[in-house]
C-alpha cells in the first residue's frame, strides 16, 4: 500500500502578530516583510520538492507564504475548512489586560476539557474540528497526491494534529508553532496511521536575516 507525505507548515510572519494582536478566521491580514523573507526561505529549502497539490486556508497570509510553488505551476485549492479559528468579537484588535485574561480563561478552559466553549461570537475546538473533517477526507481519499504542501493557521493546526494523531482535543497545545514552521507528516494507507517525521522544524529560517 502506498504512502502519502504531508508538509503542514504555518503562515509566515504579519504585523498583527508582531503588535500581539489576535487574528482569527475574521481577520485577512498580508504577510510583512519578514513574513516574506520566511516564505522565501522556505522555498529555498524545499523548492526541491515536487509536491503534487497545495493546500492553503482562503486567508491571503497562507496562499503568499506558498506563493511561489504555487506560480511554479503546482496545483493549488483553498478551502475555508483550513482556515484559524475564529477568535469572535476580539479579533483584529489591540488586547487589552482583560483580553489577556478572557484568552488565558479560554484557553485554559480548552485544556481542562471545555473544549465544546467558544470564543464571545466565535468558534470552539471542537467546531474546527468538525470543519476540518471533510478537507482531511479529501486529501486522504487522493493516494494519487503522494506529497502534499498545507498551509494553516496556528491553533487550526493544533487542532488538526490532533485529529490526526487521534489525541484528544485537550493536549492540542503540546503541539508548538511558529511563523512558517513546518511538521512533516507521513500516513500509512496499510494501516492507516500518520507518524510525525518533523516537528515545527524552523532549520530553513537560520539566515541571519531572519
Amino acid at each position: 500500500m502506498s504512502k502519502k507525505t504531508i508538509y503542514l507548515i504555518r503562515h509566515g510572519e504579519t504585523d498583527f502578530n508582531r503588535q500581539g494582536i489576535v487574528q482569527g478566521s475574521g481577520v485577512d491580514s498580508a504577510l510583512n516583510e519578514m513574513g516574506h523573507a520566511q516564505a522565501e526561505a522556505f522555498y529555498a529549502a524545499y523548492q526541491h520538492v515536487n509536491f503534487d497539490k497545495v493546500y492553503t486556508s482562503v486567508l491571503q497570509r497562507t496562499t503568499q507564504s506558498v506563493a511561489k510553488f504555487i506560480t511554479k505551476n503546482t496545483p493549488h485549492e483553498a478551502h475555508a475548512s483550513l482556515n484559524e479559528i475564529s477568535w469572535g468579537i476580539r479579533e483584529g484588535i489591540v488586547p487589552a489586560k482583560s483580553d489577556g485574561d478572557y484568552y488565558k480563561f479560554l484557553t485554559e478552559s480548552w485544556q481542562n476539557g471545555q473544549t465544546d466553549m467558544t470564543a464571545d461570537g466565535g468558534e470552539s475546538p471542537e467546531d474546527v474540528q468538525k470543519r476540518q473533517m471533510p478537507i482531511i477526507d479529501l486529501i486522504l481519499s487522493r493516494p494519487n497526491e503522494k506529497v502534499v504542501l498545507v498551509a494553516m493557521h496556528g491553533r487550526a493546526i493544533r487542532i488538526l494534529l490532533t485529529t490526526l494523531l487521534r489525541r484528544p482535543l485537550v493536549e492540542m497545545d503540546i503541539f508548538p508553532h511558529s511563523n512558517l514552521g513546518l511538521y512533516e507528516l507521513e500516513y500509512d494507507y496499510q494501516t492507516q496511521q500518520f507518524t510525525v517525521i518533523k516537528t515545527n522544524d524552523t532549520a530553513h529560517l537560520t539566515k541571519p536575516s531572519l
